[in-house]
Protein backbone atom coordinates (compact mmCIF):
# COMPACT_ATOMS: atom_id res chain seq x y z
CA UNK A 1 0.00 0.00 0.00
CA UNK A 2 1.36 3.44 -0.90
CA UNK A 3 2.08 5.89 1.86
CA UNK A 4 0.17 9.12 2.01
CA UNK A 5 2.43 12.15 2.10
CA UNK A 6 -0.13 14.77 3.06
CA UNK A 7 0.40 14.55 6.82
CA UNK A 8 -0.79 17.74 8.47
CA UNK A 9 -0.69 19.63 5.20
CA UNK A 10 -3.40 22.27 5.08
CA UNK A 11 -4.94 23.33 1.80
CA UNK A 12 -4.31 26.94 2.83
CA UNK A 13 -0.90 26.92 4.57
CA UNK A 14 -1.49 30.30 6.24
CA UNK A 15 -4.52 28.87 8.05
CA UNK A 16 -2.41 26.84 10.50
CA UNK A 17 -2.61 29.46 13.28
CA UNK A 18 -6.35 29.85 12.80
CA UNK A 19 -6.95 26.09 12.89
CA UNK A 20 -4.84 25.79 16.01
CA UNK A 21 -6.87 28.54 17.71
CA UNK A 22 -10.10 26.89 16.58
CA UNK A 23 -8.99 23.50 17.98
CA UNK A 24 -8.06 25.20 21.26
CA UNK A 25 -11.47 26.86 21.54
CA UNK A 26 -13.39 23.68 20.68
CA UNK A 27 -11.46 21.59 23.21
CA UNK A 28 -11.93 24.23 25.90
CA UNK A 29 -15.69 24.20 25.33
CA UNK A 30 -15.60 20.43 25.80
CA UNK A 31 -13.93 20.89 29.19
CA UNK A 32 -10.32 20.14 28.32
CA UNK A 33 -7.58 22.32 29.80
CA UNK A 34 -5.73 23.75 26.81
CA UNK A 35 -2.76 26.07 27.02
CA UNK A 36 -3.07 28.37 23.97
CA UNK A 37 0.72 28.56 23.71
CA UNK A 38 0.90 24.73 23.51
CA UNK A 39 -2.37 23.62 21.87
CA UNK A 40 -0.97 20.28 20.70
CA UNK A 41 -0.48 19.20 24.32
CA UNK A 42 -4.26 18.81 24.62
CA UNK A 43 -3.96 15.48 22.81
CA UNK A 44 -2.47 13.95 25.96
CA UNK A 45 -5.47 14.98 28.03
CA UNK A 46 -7.86 13.71 25.35
CA UNK A 47 -5.93 10.43 25.17
CA UNK A 48 -6.14 9.98 28.92
CA UNK A 49 -9.88 10.68 28.94
CA UNK A 50 -10.54 7.96 26.35
CA UNK A 51 -8.12 5.45 27.85
CA UNK A 52 -5.30 5.62 25.31
CA UNK A 53 -1.81 5.39 26.86
CA UNK A 54 -0.28 8.24 24.84
CA UNK A 55 2.90 9.58 26.46
CA UNK A 56 5.19 12.47 25.68
CA UNK A 57 8.09 11.35 23.53
CA UNK A 58 8.31 8.03 21.74
CA UNK A 59 5.06 6.09 21.36
CA UNK A 60 6.27 3.29 19.09
CA UNK A 61 4.33 0.72 21.10
CA UNK A 62 1.04 2.50 20.48
CA UNK A 63 -0.95 0.83 17.74
CA UNK A 64 -2.49 2.75 14.86
CA UNK A 65 -6.03 2.18 16.08
CA UNK A 66 -5.31 3.75 19.48
CA UNK A 67 -3.54 6.72 17.92
CA UNK A 68 -6.44 7.16 15.53
CA UNK A 69 -8.92 7.24 18.40
CA UNK A 70 -7.13 10.28 19.84
CA UNK A 71 -7.00 12.13 16.51
CA UNK A 72 -10.54 11.05 15.71
CA UNK A 73 -11.86 12.37 19.00
CA UNK A 74 -10.27 15.76 18.44
CA UNK A 75 -11.15 15.91 14.74
CA UNK A 76 -14.70 14.78 15.43
CA UNK A 77 -15.23 17.63 17.88
CA UNK A 78 -13.85 20.11 15.37
CA UNK A 79 -16.01 18.78 12.52
CA UNK A 80 -19.15 18.93 14.67
CA UNK A 81 -18.38 22.55 15.52
CA UNK A 82 -17.70 23.42 11.87
CA UNK A 83 -21.03 21.88 10.85
CA UNK A 84 -22.82 23.92 13.54
CA UNK A 85 -21.15 27.10 12.30
CA UNK A 86 -22.10 26.34 8.69
CA UNK A 87 -25.71 25.64 9.70
CA UNK A 88 -25.86 28.93 11.59
CA UNK A 89 -24.50 30.83 8.61
CA UNK A 90 -26.99 29.18 6.25
CA UNK A 91 -29.86 30.00 8.61
CA UNK A 92 -28.75 33.63 8.78
CA UNK A 93 -28.52 33.87 5.00
CA UNK A 94 -32.08 32.61 4.63
CA UNK A 95 -33.47 35.37 6.83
Amino acid sequence: MARRNNRNRLLVPDSRAGMSAFRTEVLRREGYAVDPSRPNDAKYEVAQSIGVPLERGYNGGLDTEAAGRVGGAIGGLMVRELVKLAQQQLAEQRR
